[in-house]
């Protein structure tokens, strides 16, 4: 049985068992990206992060990255917009 389809059975979250980014937006001020790979840029206005698919580029005022673990990095500020680049 392949492992996409134990965690169809096992109704496991499809970010959980793969490196695919989970992207969560809370408001205008925060957003949090699961399963990233690296920031390549960061600026107050413009924050670049790699992920497993591709790189997600946000932009806006204030911007700080908040928290960052190994799984997850949080970015919080005035966020105007985010641009996706798939590879």
């Amino acid at each position: 049985m392949n492992f996409n389809r134990m965690n169809e059975l096992l109704d496991i979250p499809q970010e959980v068992g793969t490196d695919i980014p989970k992207i969560t937006m809370i408001g205008f001020d925060e957003l949090i990206i699961e399963n990233y790979k690296g920031i390549l840029e960061y600026e107050e206005f413009f924050i670049r992060i790699a992920t497993y698919i591709g790189n997600v580029s946000i932009n806006g005022f204030e911007m700080k990255l908040n928290q960052i673990t190994d799984e997850s990095v949080s970015v919080k500020g005035k966020i105007e917009n985010i641009d996706f680049e798939r590879r």
